[in-house]
């Protein structure tokens, strides 16, 4: 906080500069224009404002009258369910017939146009360029940022590039008929004279296409070399460049970007960066930079603001279990922002400061600190947003003579995403404009210290400290085990050396692992990587018909104790082996990258999904295993209750060699059965790895038995034994359907109808509506597609995209295919690795021969020489429903692209195969995704988002027809599966006597 006499130095100048601008209002919250109406509405309606500010966002797309009228529809209903600045223009066009819907869709795309224009500068270079010029006769220097943050092929970026360097030739055409801005005794060529006339900013991530902290060295130098042109280019003209700062995913990336690029130019003072007040990092980092500034001698110039991307921000962390970067309470981040301005102006000999901000108690304190500091006035500047609080620009003008606008150009869909943001931060109900212009509220309240404001809310919000919330059986409640976040150094750091202490166990002999014991045999199979088959990591003993048959009697004689065994304790296992798979959740992942050729995250989140299964289970059984009361009947007690099966055999798939393989395994175990467990013939490293984590869970002997063998022979040998009463299989439909067949059959001295829960294959869709955003699209279906080289029973196979929208789609699919690179993935910046094995390789290549005589191939990826089972990315266009490419299952790095009239044919080519597993659609049209999720029929079907990645008890996975028996793993009911339900009822009537308190009501 600051000092009383400082504090009550910044409310009288705060009221002064209220006082100065009383009456005015910035055109934002004028009621008399259309904008100002719309935004009036959004603040007190809160639907109202979701519908309008999508609808804006889509409306770039809509590009005929048709696709127009039907949003408005769709958005705002009919003229009745509109707003009465909507409704007369719905009631105008209505008296019009069917001229009606053009006419309204003419007057809000008038209006919308309008409101774009008055955040945006210009859309093309010229009509900046103009209106820079009329800003300048007002006495405002400008700042001037290209819009577009999503760049998606190495083309698009060098655009943006491109963009840039002719922007910054007209403005070095107009500098010299520009006369500075005035500044007494300053250089008369420069603004205020010391402050370069050109200025812009650059957003980093937009000048590589895969930019991405899991590859941080790369990402950064590819950032660079873009950045390098555009720089150059700046001091050609002297002029000014500063590296804005967008998500928090890419804030280390920039911060290098800037460190590298202001040391490579030590002697030219005219590059920035901005910080965001509302990340909680930034006080360190900002401490870190001038020390690193002073460190080596340089100056440096910090843009801070208080930070756009809010929601995006706890959204994201929310979804992924990370902690939150940003300050949760609005006054938190206005209380960083002066602390930060503080210590920024402390440090004015090494930094220049530019204050970035609308909120007048926060301009006053910047000047009276500035005051207070003996600060130049050529060491900091003010900057507010074009467009926004024009009477407080003014009135900063006025006192300090020093206001730069942060001026946005370019065309209107990228600039969607700018416009939408703005709106969000003028209607937020801690916005200081919506307070101070449109709710009118107490100055006193508005000039408050926010250290102040957010230690009361703080104090207000705060509960009473508790014991942590328990769940059933005193579990605390089921979270997700949080992603792995390349934002933080450790964890980018944590994977090579994960990899070289893997490496350095390589050569070992691996045992089966029956009745609670290491089983050495003499056949032993080497399990190699894919990528590098010179590399043997391990050789893997395997089990024959006599240790298959010791390991199923080593089950049996564990059953009775394990099934017995309360609920709860059993649960305690699994909880144990999550713990101990926590504390090797690098090690784990590193092995999967070696074994089967996951990238980073791919492998990691195999782990995570593991102990998703394991946490999962265990609090599912504690809810399952009290019996349940039926009826109410006097005199009788009616119990529901379950008992597992028995043996259970559970077969296990190669490329979730960890979650799947965990998550069976840990569905039989806690329901009370005992395990014979094999897995693939390609994982059985990763095998060996569970069993060594339910070992450390101290199971007891034969409860978990780990046999590995060949596929053909041993498989058919657990399916066929009449002792096991399950199986739990996931894998290919053609080996589901073999083991469904003869489960089907009865063996001498079997007990038991064998139960088959069975996962197997998709053939998956997404559709890309007319409407749909390609920023979003385009990588999400690569990344679907093509994420750990399509090898996934949920990848995408087919997209089926709206002629309309087509041509635009698979141009910028390919290009963005064509930026990727393929190779070993523990080298993060891979994006493809090589499949399972040769097997794998040889069919996937059978179909891209195949797709090429029944479509047109847009994209075959290169190959890596060498070693390795690789195989090319293949997009491949023209295809149609009765195809085989678009109806077998692939299960490689082969995508069809399928043209659909309209989205009534995406749907029914959608659901066209045999299979029905996972499905996605990308579109802004409500009516289009309400059709989705009644007619698209899959079990798990993503709306705007990529259709991998599904998370246990969040989207509880599985399909139907011939993906499966319908079974959902990590959901509520899978457990039931591996149980049988039995009903214990009890007559409590004795000589005519009932005992109290067994019915819920009697008689007196």
């Amino acid at each position: 906080m600051h000092s009383s006499e400082l504090n009550a130095r910044i409310v009288e100048r705060g009221r002064d500069f209220f006082t100065s601008i009383a009456g005015e209002k910035p055109s934002l919250f004028d009621k008399g224009s259309w904008v100002g109406k719309m935004v009036d509405w959004s603040i007190g309606n809160e639907q109202f404002k979701v519908q309008m500010f999508r609808f804006v966002d889509v409306f770039p797309s809509l590009t005929t009258g048709k696709l127009l009228t039907g949003h408005i529809r769709e958005y705002f209903g009919d003229e009745r369910e509109m707003p009465p600045f909507m409704a007369t223009g719905a009631r105008v066009a209505g008296m019009l017939g069917s001229l009606g819907g053009a006419v309204l869709g003419k007057v809000l795309t008038s209006n919308i146009q309008e409101m774009a224009r008055q955040f945006i500068v210009g859309e093309t270079t010229a009509e900046a360029v103009k209106n820079l010029r009329k800003l300048r006769s007002g006495g405002f220097a400008a700042v001037v940022d290209v819009l577009g943050e999503a760049t998606l092929s190495e083309e698009e970026a060098e655009s943006y590039t491109n963009t840039y360097l002719e922007l910054l030739d007209a403005l070095h055409g107009e500098q010299g008929q520009w006369q500075g801005l005035p500044e007494a005794g300053g250089d008369p060529a420069l603004d205020w004279g010391h402050a370069p006339i050109v200025n812009i900013a650059v957003k980093p991530t937009a000048l590589f296409c895969l930019a991405n902290p899991q590859d941080f060295e790369g990402s950064v130098a590819a950032i660079l070399n873009r950045m390098r042109r555009i720089f150059r280019k700046v001091m050609a003209v002297n002029g000014f460049l500063c590296i804005d700062m967008k998500s928090y995913r890419f804030k280390d990336i920039t911060l290098e970007v800037f460190r590298r690029l202001r040391l490579e130019h030590p002697g030219y003072p005219h590059l920035g960066i901005a910080l965001q007040a509302y990340l909680k990092d930034t006080d360190r980092d900002l401490d870190n930079l001038l020390a690193w500034a002073k460190e080596h001698g340089v100056a440096v110039s910090i843009r801070l603001v208080k930070g756009a991307y809010w929601d995006y921000e706890t959204v994201r962390a929310g979804q992924n279990g990370w902690e939150v970067p940003v300050w949760t309470v609005k006054a938190e981040s206005d209380a960083a922002f002066e602390r930060q301005a503080r210590t920024i102006l402390e440090n004015h000999r090494i930094c220049h400061f530019a204050c970035a901000s609308h909120n007048i108690r926060t301009i006053a304190a910047v000047m009276e600190m500035a005051r207070e500091l003996n600060v130049p006035d050529d060491r900091y500047e003010f900057q507010v947003l074009y467009g926004m609080a024009e009477p407080v620009r003014k009135g900063i003008l006025k006192v300090a003579g020093r206001v730069r606008l942060y001026a946005p150009y370019g065309h209107m869909v990228p600039g969607m995403g700018y416009l939408v943001r703005r709106l969000l931060e003028n209607t937020a109900n801690e916005s200081f404009l919506r307070r101070s212009f449109a709710e009118e509220a107490r100055i006193e309240q508005l000039l408050e210290d926010p250290a102040v404001t957010a230690e009361r809310k703080l104090e207000a919000s705060s509960e009473p400290p508790e014991m942590a919330r328990k769940g059933l059986g005193g579990f605390p409640p089921f979270r997700n085990e949080p992603m792995a976040d390349f934002t933080r150094a450790d964890h980018r750091a944590a994977f090579p050396k994960a990899l070289a202490q893997v490496r350095g166990q390589l050569g070992k002999t691996y045992p089966l692992f029956i009745n609670g014991r290491d089983i050495m045999t003499g056949n032993l199979l080497p399990t190699v990587n894919p990528n590098r088959l010179s590399e043997v990591l391990g050789q893997i003993c395997q089990a024959g018909t006599k240790e298959v048959d010791d390991a199923i009697t080593a089950a049996v004689a564990a059953f009775p104790a394990w099934r017995d065994t309360d609920t709860r304790k059993r649960a305690g296992y699994l909880l144990k082996a999550a713990e101990a798979a926590r504390g090797r959740i690098f090690e784990l992942s590193a092995w999967q990258i070696l074994e089967i050729g996951k990238q980073w995250d791919q492998a990691y989140a195999d782990v995570t999904e593991a102990i998703d299964f394991l946490e999962y289970y265990a609090r599912e059984m504690v809810r399952l295993g009290e019996p349940r009361r039926l009826g109410h009947a006097p005199g009788e007690l009616n119990h529901y209750l379950y008992e597992p099966k028995g043996v259970a055999a559970v077969i296990a798939p190669w490329n979730f060699p960890l979650a799947i393989s965990t998550g069976m395994a840990a569905a039989a175990i806690v329901t009370g059965n005992c395990v014979v467990y094999k897995p693939s013939g390609l994982t059985p490293l990763m095998g060996r790895c569970l069993a060594e984590l339910f070992r450390e869970a101290g199971l007891p002997p034969g409860v978990f038995n780990y046999t590995p063998g060949p596929s053909a022979t041993m498989g058919d040998y657990l399916v066929d034994h009449p002792a096991v009463s399950l199986i739990a299989f996931t894998g290919s439909m053609e080996t589901g359907l073999r083991i469904i067949e003869r489960a089907a059959t009865v063996h001498p001295g079997q007990q038991n109808v064998k139960k088959v829960i069975c996962e197997m294959g998709g053939k998956n869709a997404i559709i890309i509506d007319d409407d749909a955003d390609l920023d979003e699209a385009v990588p999400q279906v690569l990344l679907s597609a093509f994420g750990f080289q399509g090898q996934k029973c949920s990848a995408c196979s087919r997209v089926i995209v709206l002629d309309a929208i087509h041509d635009r789609f698979a141009e910028r699919l390919v290009a963005m295919a064509r930026a990727t690179t393929a190779g070993p993935p523990e080298d993060p910046a891979h994006f493809m690795g090589a499949v399972a094995d040769e097997k794998a390789a040889a069919r996937i290549r059978g179909y891209i021969e195949l797709g090429k005589t029944e479509g047109q191939l847009l994209y075959e990826g290169p190959v890596p020489e060498g070693e390795g089972y690789y195989v090319p990315m293949a997009i491949i266009d023209g295809i149609l429903p009765e195809h085989r490419i678009a109806r077998e299952e692939i299960f490689g790095p082969v995508l069809a692209v399928m043209r659909a009239r309209d989205f009534d044919e995406a749907i029914r080519w959608a659901n066209a195969p045999r299979f029905a597993l996972t499905g996605g659609v990308f579109s802004r049209s409500p009516a289009h995704l309400e059709q989705a999720r009644r007619e698209f029929r899959v079990g798990n079907l993503y709306l705007n988002r990529g259709i991998t990645g599904a998370l246990v008890e969040r989207q509880p996975f599985g399909g139907s027809r011939m993906s499966g028996v319908g079974t959902k793993a990590g959901g509520a009911d899978y457990l039931l599966h591996f149980m049988d339900p039995r009903v214990v009822t009890e007559n409590t009537m004795r000589r005519g006597f009932a005992p109290r308190g067994h019915e819920d009501a009697g008689v007196e």
